[in-house]
């Protein structure tokens, strides 16, 4: 038996990582500026993350949620005051498309509609919810094509406005920063409009900060830039820096309806212990202001290089989520990247290379990618 192929893979055996940086099996070195798809927040390998969860394993790694958990308790109130959403309640599952599975389900229980507004190249998941309001056929399966969801435009209010009126749409699900979608960026004037109209409505506001939220962006989630307040935030990637775990913060609204929602491992104690060192971290080290202020640098430089090299069409983007736009494919850059360069980077469409770095970068390490980076694009 071989295992399942659901990417295309670069031959390279990633084996050990400190920080951001990498190491393959033959004692390569690489900086990681992808995170793994913006999974790892504080880095690989911190020593106060792999402290707790040696700690919490010695104990017990596992148990299920038919008892009282204190380490849950602990995240949410925790996850509320660094996040500024005290008064919400904390669904802990596994994986971001879990989370918005389970948000799109609570907002039609909430609501008792089907219908859904998404934003055209966004993308939420693979589970039969979550694929059907990401806007890319070859992911849509005929089974889960419930012709249910409608893709509008980012940042043209007057469609979604005109959608919201007939009175009959359950939910909007927004990436305000989006992630396989390009990097592409909400205004605060279409946010904003759009909030207004949801709750005119009485539909559902979700935003997903599964890649642009938590800490990502410059603020503990990007909507925060915006001037909204959603119903329900999803979150996922960076929660617990690797171990399996995503959440559905939800308002208080949203009164818990027992067994109306449920999990097998979800906010299990390992996962926890994991998710509760990473905001340690968070707070000790700063890692939200350091997005800021490291990814507005970073931003700066990379639009520096677009004024010399004629490759560079687009900086996008805002702390450490980056788009950079090519005139190019981005197959062969980041194979150049990696191969030659010795850098990870992710990509998104066609000719769009998608930096996501680990929150704990320095300015020292952007200057490192920025030189790898020129390498690369100099020679094309």
């Amino acid at each position: 038996m071989q295992p399942y192929k659901v990417f295309s893979l670069f031959d390279v055996n990633i084996v050990r990582g400190k920080g951001a940086r990498v190491w393959d099996d033959k004692g390569q070195e690489y900086l990681d500026f992808y995170g793994g798809h913006a999974v790892i927040s504080i880095g690989h390998s911190h020593p106060h993350y792999i402290q707790a969860i040696y700690d919490q394993v010695q104990k017990i790694g596992f148990y299920s949620n038919s008892v009282i958990n204190t380490l849950q308790q602990q995240l949410a109130e925790r996850l509320g005051k660094i996040s500024g959403y005290e008064d919400y309640s904390l669904f802990l599952i596994n994986s971001g498309a879990e989370a918005n599975e389970n948000a799109l389900k609570l907002a039609s229980f909430h609501n008792g509609r089907r219908r859904v507004l998404a934003v055209q190249h966004s993308f939420h998941g693979r589970t039969s919810l979550a694929v059907e309001v990401t806007d890319n056929k070859k992911y849509l399966a005929p089974i889960n094509d419930n012709h249910q969801v409608t893709f509008l435009p980012m940042n043209d209010l007057k469609p979604w406005e005109e959608e919201l009126a007939k009175g009959d749409v359950c939910a909007v699900i927004l990436e305000c920063i989006q992630g396989i979608g390009g990097c592409v960026m909400a205004t605060p004037e279409f946010a904003q409009g759009l909030a207004k109209a949801c709750k005119k409505y009485g539909t559902v506001l979700i935003c997903d900060e599964i890649q642009c939220g938590y800490g990502r962006s410059g603020k503990f989630f990007a909507h925060q830039w915006l001037g909204i307040k959603p119903d329900l935030i999803t979150v996922a990637k960076g929660i617990a820096n690797g171990l399996p775990m995503a959440a559905v913060l939800i308002s208080p609204d949203f009164p818990p309806v027992i067994g109306q929602l449920g999990t097998t491992f979800g906010g299990n104690h390992l996962a926890c212990a994991a998710a509760l060192a990473v905001l340690d971290v968070f707070e000790q080290e700063h890692l939200v202001e350091n997005a800021n202020e490291v990814g507005t640098y970073f931003i700066d430089q990379l639009r520096q290089l677009q004024q010399t090299n004629s490759h560079v069409l687009e900086v996008r983007g805002r702390g450490l989520m980056i788009g950079l736009v090519l005139d190019t494919p981005h197959k062969e850059v980041r194979s150049r990247l990696v191969h030659e360069q010795h850098a990870f980077t992710g990509c998104a469409g066609t000719n769009i290379l998608r930096i996501l770095p680990p929150l704990i970068i320095t300015k020292a390490d952007v200057d490192d990618f920025i030189f790898r980076l020129k390498n690369v694009l100099e020679e094309l």
